[in-house]
């Protein structure tokens, strides 16, 4: 546990720096910005770091350009990425050239040309497309265990040993399916019954009804890490910040599973720790 709480200090410090700089920006010159583009089913975040790798500025938007870990809405990606891009830029009184993005595991051969055609056509210069596991181990560092990016569509799992990923998977079911048995159970419109699960009062409330599909997660989990010697599960993604699903998951499993303050911005932060001036 002592590393775990070793790895979570690096990434907890990170995500809040982060945080802060969302509502006010540093405005000390860099002599290069690094972004991350993070094209999520629910959200799209930028995370722009400095020379030093730390975070200077950051921006997101809910939107519905992406859908199961695939972009459907090419033309309003574009927008919103661009628009998001220029507002930093007001912000931080600078021109925001490189970033990388990334996409769900198992993805890449089919879409990775889709999500950097959004990023570029924003006006980005392209440094890096990985996927979403990957880059969340930036921040994390995980040595050995499961990283699991439980995000607005499906449910992402890398495996780790010795720093390096020796298996990824990506099925559909995460945040999306949440609100639609949401949305069945309290007779309210998906958009409501969105909302009414981000609000975290109502976490506890919510944990019986939606019980069903956190188990239906840990089932994906448990099949895909099965073949591998996987001690310890570490949750990231912006359907973890659901209050209490680590125990469920950890009950269904039969491991340790542990998550960050604030799972969301993990995966943008490591896009952006992987950003470099090499454009592909």
């Amino acid at each position: 546990m002592e590393n775990v709480n070793a790895t979570f200090q690096y990434c907890d410090q990170l995500v809040r720096d982060f945080e802060k700089v969302i509502t006010t920006p540093i405005l000390n010159k860099s002599s290069v910005y690094y972004t991350g583009v993070d094209l999520g089913t629910a959200y799209i975040v930028l995370a722009v770091l400095d020379e030093n790798y730390q975070p200077v500025a950051g921006a997101y938007r809910f939107a519905s350009v992406v859908k199961d870990g695939m972009v459907v809405d090419y033309i309003g990606a574009i927008r919103i990425v661009k628009e998001l891009k220029q507002e930093l830029e007001e912000k931080l009184g600078a021109e925001l050239i490189y970033a990388a993005a990334a996409l769900p595991p198992g993805t890449v051969t089919l879409d990775s040309g889709a999500i950097k055609h959004v990023v570029q056509g924003a006006g980005f210069e392209v440094t890096n497309v990985l996927d979403e596991p990957t880059a969340a181990n930036a921040v994390l560092k995980i040595q050995d265990g499961a990283i699991v990016d439980i995000g607005g569509g499906t449910t992402g799992t890398a495996i780790l040993k010795d720093g390096k990923v020796v298996h990824v998977d990506d099925e559909p079911t995460g945040g999306t399916h949440f609100s639609l048995v949401i949305s069945g159970a309290y007779k309210m419109s998906f958009e409501d019954a969105d909302q009414y699960k981000r609000d975290f009062k109502n976490h506890r409330e919510l944990m019986p009804v939606l019980r069903p599909v956190i188990e239906k997660v840990s089932s994906i989990i448990s099949r895909h890490i099965r073949d591998y010697q996987v001690k310890e599960i570490y949750l990231v993604g912006g359907t973890c910040c659901l209050e209490g699903i680590e125990d469920i998951i950890a009950k269904q499993t039969n491991l340790p599973t542990y998550k960050p303050q604030n799972p969301m911005f993990v995966t943008p932060l490591g896009i952006a720790l992987n950003c470099t001036q090499e454009i592909l």
